[in-house]
């Protein structure tokens, strides 16, 4: 359908039904959104088109995102089993989870560039060639002490992928979705990324069953000697069970199997169809051009608003989602088996990815109140987990009921916070491109993990500490969110606010 104005060549309107699509033309053009006709200026002589592909995308993106968590978090819900097939102790525990971020430091910079140069589909694709690669690696032997080398290797290999699922989703959003569904999509992305770790703990000890001699008071008498971190088994008590053993292993290469020829089907999946960026743009801001590489790391360094927010991201999700890796470990001394360890994981996890799509969806409604949204959550969630510690040092008397209960609120409310702090740093830092400024913040929220999880391996140093400082990543988070100036430069320019001052200020921050 075409709508001409009275006067020729000054507004030609036309909609195209079949791709759920508003096209503009004109001088001064307006369009109108077919699914919720809100009016969306464009720029003069622009071109803009919102296409129904974009769901497959985001949905193939999903399900790439939340492969890569999956894989990350295949060891810390069968930590027991672990310990009685491959003599595996805490030390060895706590790096398997901490090669994501090792590795993710190592190749954020170069997904990066990657993103911002050759665009999205390439860094989707080298990604999950990477995850595959270290899906099959870990595939190789289950005997010790080979073992040990071709799952770190495996570790190794996933967390290179890291960068893309976790730092990604805003530029796909930015390039598919229109202003009123970015953050939902961005939100969506997110939750399937977490999604991928609630996966793990149901996978997991579903497919590893623990066996009765593992528990927590048979754990207390059995002896491992080992001759270091990447070491051979010299010995296995001689009261454990040889079938067990083989069990147990046999158990962990067929889930290994599965999860190798799933990362191989979505690789191929993603080279079949996984376009960069549609032929029209979404929306104004995503047809401006953004900063070069250089100059938007350099700008990007100089901005004092997203180090607010991504030092208060960083600290908080990054300390919560490493503990939430070695769930089994910290649980144990109180009494919870691997298997409800996996539960309260997984319940957890669901809960914060409910949150996530439900906060996103509310900024999109509610735009430009992101902060108060995140002081919410991060209230309830020192709440929350100010609870957990009071019930684990005994303050409290302790129930399983009440362990669950703390842990999934306070999840919930941290785990809904990572795709508003992805927008309102890219709102903030606009016009560098997203995938400068949200690789740098989940860089932050790695090495906030690594600092965590290294501290986790020294000998003897136990577990309690690691719960108050889970606490006190989320206390000291709130005065910085109290005093945060949220700007919405991106989403300015979309509603009709001159851009070319706020890039120019931008350039000169």
């Amino acid at each position: 359908m075409d709508i001409s104005s009275t006067k020729s060549g000054e507004r030609n309107l036309s909609f195209d039904d079949s791709d759920d699509v508003v096209r503009t033309k004109e001088k001064t053009s307006v369009s109108f959104h077919t699914e919720t006709d809100k009016i969306v200026k464009s720029e003069p002589g622009g071109e803009s088109k919102v296409y129904k592909r974009r769901w497959y995308v985001l949905g193939l993106f999903c399900v790439l995102t939340c492969t890569e968590t999956t894989v990350w978090n295949t060891w810390g819900p069968i930590a027991a089993s672990c310990e009685k097939a491959f003599g595996w102790d805490v030390s060895i525990m706590a790096l398997l989870p901490n090669w994501l971020p090792i590795s993710f430091v190592l190749s954020s910079f170069v997904f990066s560039w990657i993103v911002d140069v050759k665009g999205i589909r390439w860094a989707c694709l080298i990604a999950a060639g990477l995850i595959a690669i270290g899906s099959g690696v870990r595939c190789i032997t289950s005997e010790p002490p080979y073992v040990t080398w071709t799952v770190n290797i495996g570790q190794f290999f996933n967390g290179l992928g890291g960068p893309v699922a976790m730092g990604i989703a805003p530029v796909l959003s930015v390039a598919w979705f229109p202003p009123h569904q970015r953050t939902t999509a961005t939100a969506t992305a997110t939750a399937f990324n977490y999604l991928g770790v609630a996966v793990a703990y149901l996978v997991g000890p579903y497919m590893v069953p623990e066996s009765p001699e593992v528990s927590p008071s048979h754990n207390q008498t059995q002896r491992y000697n080992t001759t270091g971190i990447m070491g051979n088994i010299t010995s296995i008590d001689d009261n454990d069970d040889v079938n067990e053993v083989h069990r147990i292993r046999n158990d962990i290469m067929r889930m290994l199997y599965i999860e190798c020829g799933w990362c191989v089907l979505i690789f191929l999946m993603v080279i079949l169809y996984f376009p960069a960026k549609p032929k029209l743009p979404p929306s104004i801001s995503a047809s401006v051009d953004r900063l070069d590489f250089k100059s938007g790391f350099r700008a990007l360094v100089r901005n004092k608003m997203f180090w607010m927010v991504g030092l208060t991201y960083g600290v908080s999700t990054g300390v919560l989602g490493m503990w939430e890796g070695v769930l089994d470990v910290n649980l144990k001394p109180h009494g919870v088996t691997q298997r409800e360890a996996g539960w309260i994981g997984f319940y957890s996890i669901i809960a914060g990815n409910i949150g996530a799509i439900v906060f996103g969806k509310f900024a999109d409604v509610f735009s430009k109140h992101m902060k108060m949204f995140l002081i919410g959550l991060y209230i309830v969630a020192t709440a929350s987990f100010l609870w957990l510690n009071l019930i684990l040092n005994g303050v409290i008397e302790s129930s399983l009921f009440q362990i669950y209960a703390s842990i999934v609120i306070g999840t919930l409310c941290v785990n809904a916070s990572p795709p508003l702090f992805f927008e309102m740093a890219c709102e903030n830092s606009y016009p560098v491109a997203e995938g400068i400024t949200n690789f740098a913040l989940t860089l932050l929220f790695n090495i906030a993990g690594l600092i965590f999880l290294a501290i986790q391996m020294v000998p003897n140093i136990g577990t309690t500490w690691e719960n108050w400082v889970l606490l006190g990543s989320i206390v000291v988070s709130l005065p910085v969110l109290l005093v945060m100036k949220d700007n919405y430069n991106r989403l300015n320019m979309d509603e009709g606010t001159d851009g070319q001052s706020v890039k120019n200020k931008t350039n000169n921050s």
